[in-house]
């Protein structure tokens, strides 16, 4: 799986020399007097570059965003897939050791999403929040579903666990293009799908059984 890599540029705050003005001298018959003379030109330049830093120092790089943009486009360490009959490929990253992925429950997940060449097409961390969605009941992709919840030899995912899922078409979008928008769409036909899933939490405004 190809992992693309960020480099960040930290912005440089402009270096200020010390302005020093060119006296000029006036004499006259009776005396000698001292009378420096500013360049309006270099006061301005200076005045600007005092602005220019000040508003650099003031406006430091956002550490979450960068750690949005990073785990958006980074993936998970790799792992070897188990099959099973459905064709699900799934591997876990980390079990986690909260409660396991309930049925027809909203939970909130983060994910990032590939196609099998690992070119990323969706990912929750680009959003800077956790997807909720419910369980068991079709409202996402069948391998979604089978994959956290589990079933045909899937273990179910726990809170805090890390998974990885290679999805087939058949339990992705099928044939047909998905995700589009004015005739431009975001996932092919019969597109094998890459998911790497962080079982965040269960939703809190899930009713109690």
């Amino acid at each position: 799986m190809a992992v693309s890599s960020l480099s960040f540029t930290s912005p440089k705050l402009q270096t200020l020399q010390a302005f020093t003005p060119n006296p000029t001298f006036k004499a006259s018959s009776s005396h000698q007097s001292t009378t420096p003379s500013i360049n309006k030109k270099q006061i301005f330049q200076v005045g600007v570059g005092i602005l220019a830093a000040s508003i650099v120092a003031s406006a430091p790089l956002n550490a979450d965003a960068t750690r949005i943009e990073y785990y958006a486009t980074t993936a998970e360490p790799t792992c070897e897939f188990n099959y099973v009959r459905s064709g699900l490929g799934y591997c876990d990253i980390a079990v986690g050791s909260g409660q396991e992925a309930p049925y027809n429950q909203l939970v909130n997940i983060h994910y990032t999403a590939r196609f099998a060449d690992g070119i990323v097409f969706d990912s929750s961390y680009k959003r800077g929040r956790a997807l909720t969605m419910r369980l068991g009941m079709g409202k996402v992709i069948k391998g979604l579903d089978q994959g956290i919840l589990g079933g045909e030899g899937v273990p179910p995912m726990h809170v805090g666990g890390k998974r990885k899922l290679q999805i087939p078409p058949h339990l992705a979008y099928g044939p047909e293009p998905a995700g589009c928008f004015s005739g431009d769409c975001n996932i092919p036909g019969n597109a094998t799908l890459v998911y790497d899933i962080n079982f965040v939490e269960l939703y809190s405004g899930n009713r109690k059984l």
